[in-house]
């Protein structure tokens, strides 16, 4: 999202503040008021839930699909499915799997490979996917799932070892954003709105691990 922004800022002058917290949270301040214009989600869950409630103009859209990977931070091979019953991996972290569309996709990945009655009482939940992240980069867990985005950040591009996950023993993981209807849509917003479905952003998300939207 900072990439998004710094590209859009640089392309039209308008200056864009992001604020960053799980898409529970923001749906919640949005309902009490908060003066966002625009929300992206890691999700469709809660846009829709705000688009059904009144609080958006229109239904959101799907921009962008997740990927998931097994993430760690230490040491020099790469993580496996398998390696996650050994007696060394103590901690497993994903995000909370009843609100965040990462961890009910790892869970998924458990289920699939038969690991999830083997590796339950190592599951640690992260509130959201950047607090799974602070758990794996702290290595108060061994390893974790993640998004693709989150490793292949300029940031993260060093740490650790990951693997990414096969796509199709997980449910896709939409993203969508929705422009919020306050007392009317600025036209800034709505220009950032259009900036995510052009080429540049496209190339952006990709270079993110993203897969677009059609």
């Amino acid at each position: 999202m900072e990439a998004l922004a710094e590209a859009f800022t640089q392309k039209t002058g308008v200056d864009c503040q992001p604020i960053i917290s799980s898409s529970g949270k923001l749906t919640a301040q949005i309902k009490e008021g908060a003066p966002f214009d625009v929300f992206v989600s890691a999700d469709m869950k809660y846009p829709k839930d705000l688009f059904e409630a009144g609080f958006t103009s229109a239904p959101p859209k799907v921009y962008a699909y997740g990927q998931l990977v097994l993430w760690r931070k230490k040491g020099n091979s790469q993580p496996n499915m398998q390696g996650l019953s050994q007696e060394n991996i103590r901690h497993i972290a994903l995000a909370n799997p009843k609100t965040a569309p990462y961890g009910q996709a790892a869970m998924e990945v458990l289920r699939h490979y038969e690991l999830l009655e083997q590796v339950e009482q190592k599951l640690v939940y992260g509130e959201s996917i950047a607090q799974t992240n602070q758990f794996i980069l702290s290595e108060a867990a061994e390893v974790g799932f993640t998004a693709q985005s989150v490793v292949l950040s300029p940031r993260m591009k060093e740490e650790g070892r990951w693997i990414p996950i096969p796509q199709d023993i997980y449910s896709p993981i939409a993203q969508g954003i929705v422009l919020l209807q306050r007392d009317r849509v600025h036209a800034e917003a709505q220009a950032f709105y259009d900036f995510i479905f052009s080429a540049e952003a496209r190339q952006i998300l990709e270079s993110y691990g993203y897969q677009i939207a059609d």
